[in-house]
């Protein structure tokens, strides 16, 4: 059977939860179309997933609303068969979703009827399934996904994705490890777990990477997969952590693996060794809760930056920009975590990269000859020296993106969750939040149909 989860953009959240008003408040319901991430293979078990996101909120009509009272709710089909039509045109997954708000969130026996009758219908229309998702009027959630009228699946876990990551387990597992025991002190039992639940891939393994990788195993994150293309290089020693003198030609991502694993914290590396839009690193992306961006490649920037709105997958993404003192000008230190996903300025709107260099990196990879040509015509940037890196710059700015992530877990320094924006200036001594928009008509971050999309043709709707 295909594990399953379901992710609901914390945009879509807004709009569901004035459906549970007050506890004796009659159930109420909503639709809504799902996009689809299959996962032909899970990196970390080996076996397929579906993961579902939110893509649109389609409210009931008033006109189709029968019947509501604290134990039930009923409307016509009439707004079901148009929900049918919409899902097959678009290549999305209907869903209903209503309420239980006196209790738990669970499905009922009356439940179970209704929901089979419409599974037949959606089946009969030729939709690749039905999903159903329960509110409780306790902050729960549970959901699942009929295949036909006969069988369903239960989804493993329900993730809101926004400022803040919230997950509904359906099944949590007896956790205890006691080397964990003084973060449980702070933020509680239900933080280890989530934890130990997460899926992220951190790409790049260098001076802001490799600091990445260890301190989320040593957090408790339970999988993590590690992305890097490059071996380690002598000039790398004085900011990859966990790397040594003999390991100079070895692939950074088995460093770090080695390094985890060392650690015996209970977390389940995978790497690869892969340009990071290379097609086989692409199911291990789309499985991911968070998204680390540690590549100074402008080109795989662009790329994550897409992945994150297309897939309901929060990314987190770090920079550093370092220019050395002349006799003018002193020393111009700054760092920078951004964090995109729905519901946000994307990566390019909030003009940390640089589309135009992207094009002359993806040129580079894909007819160097041409590039160097081009270098010589003075008609692309970059190819020069190595940006200067200093390990204590880099491993701030890493300790920052994780401390982003663990703010999406817990909120502690609000309930908005993740900065948008955070730029340190080491040589100014301060630290700006800097606000960006998203740009009017931007196809990334302000575009509905990029939105929790899942899988399109072309992956990510981007021309190769």
């Amino acid at each position: 059977m295909v594990a399953l989860d379901i992710t609901i953009l914390e945009q879509h959240m807004d709009l569901l939860r004035p459906l549970l008003p007050a506890r004796d408040a009659p159930e109420a319901a909503a639709y809504m179309l799902l996009g689809a991430s299959d996962i032909a293979t899970d990196p970390w078990t080996g076996q397929p997933r579906l993961r579902l996101i939110s893509h649109r909120v389609v409210d009931i009509p008033s006109a189709d609303r029968i019947s509501a009272s604290p134990v039930h709710v009923t409307w016509s089909t009439t707004g079901f068969m148009r929900l049918l039509g919409d899902a097959t045109i678009a290549g999305k997954v209907p869903a209903i979703v209503h309420t239980h708000p006196g209790s738990h969130a669970f499905f009922s026996d009356q439940d179970d009827r209704n929901e089979r009758e419409l599974a037949r219908t959606a089946s009969l229309k030729g939709v690749r399934g039905l999903v159903s998702i329960v509110l409780g009027g306790d902050g729960s959630i549970c959901a699942r996904m009929w295949t036909d009228a006969d069988g369903y699946s239960v989804a493993d876990a329900v993730q809101i994705v926004g400022g803040r990551f919230l997950r509904h387990a359906s099944n949590g597992d007896d956790f205890d490890a006691p080397h964990l025991d003084r973060q449980r002190r702070l933020f509680g039992d239900r933080f280890n777990e989530t934890l130990r639940s997460l899926r992220v891939c951190v790409v790049g393994c260098g001076g802001t990477g490799s600091p990445v990788a260890l301190l989320l195993a040593r957090l408790g994150v339970g999988r993590i997969y590690l992305i890097d293309n490059d071996n380690l290089a002598e000039s790398n020693l004085n900011r990859v952590h966990g790397s040594r003198r003999d390991d100079v030609g070895m692939p950074k991502v088995d460093i770090l693996k080695r390094e985890i694993e060392a650690m015996g914290v209970d977390c389940h590396v995978v790497t690869s060794q892969a340009w990071v839009k290379s097609e086989e690193v692409r199911d291990a992306l789309k499985s991911a809760d968070f998204v680390f961006g540690c590549t100074d490649d402008n080109s795989g920037r662009i790329f994550i930056n897409r992945l994150a709105y297309f897939y309901g997958i929060a990314l987190i993404d770090v920079g550093l920009r370092m220019v050395t003192a002349s006799e003018t000008y002193g020393n111009d230190l700054n760092g920078r975590v951004t964090t995109a996903l729905p519901g946000r300025p994307c990566l390019i709107c909030s003009g940390v990269v640089n589309a135009a260099r992207a094009n002359d990196e993806d040129l580079e990879r894909s007819r160097p000859e041409e590039f160097q040509k081009r270098k010589a015509e003075a008609y692309v940037m970059g190819g020069g020296d190595p940006a200067p890196a200093v390990v204590t710059f880099t491993t701030e700015m890493a300790a920052t993106a994780v401390n982003e992530m663990i703010a999406a877990l817990t909120g502690f320094h609000g309930n908005d969750g993740m900065v948008p924006n955070r730029v340190r200036r080491w040589h100014a001594r301060d630290e700006r939040f800097t606000a960006h928009a998203s740009r009017e008509g931007c196809p990334v971050c302000n575009a509905d149909g990029s939105r929790g999309a899942g899988d399109v043709v072309p992956f990510l709707d981007a021309v190769s």
